[in-house]
């Protein structure tokens, strides 16, 4: 068993605002929790790790080469692996989400990215 303490867990901001706080980062499974600042869109991107994004709080709207879906509080999506995607959030306010990859991705995805 491995346990992460929120406050104590690797953190950074890829962009002003947008937070990023590693919850597990194994090989086979890595988990982040984030805050998206109002308005703000990540890059399209895309990576070969199977993906889920989960809303905890506030609104998201995913979109993909082929379709958009708005997601709410408490709603998931998958996203396979190499699928490029944006993630946005149309609130005047943060909202706040979980990635889960499998397999784990480097947490320090959008650092290499810049």
């Amino acid at each position: 068993m491995k346990v992460v303490r929120f406050d104590k867990a690797e953190s950074y901001e890829p962009e002003k605002d947008w937070k990023r706080v590693s919850l597990c980062s194994e090989a086979d499974i890595s988990v982040e929790h984030f805050v998206k600042p109002p308005g703000h869109a990540s890059p399209r991107h895309e990576h070969p790790n199977t993906q889920v994004i989960i809303v905890l709080k506030g609104k998201m709207v995913i979109t993909t080469d082929e379709e958009e879906k708005d997601l709410n509080e408490g709603d998931a999506v998958y996203i396979p692996g190499n699928e490029p995607h944006v993630l946005t959030n149309p609130l005047t306010e943060p909202s706040i989400g979980v990635d889960i990859f499998v397999p784990g991705r480097s947490f320090d995805f959008w650092l290499k990215r810049k």
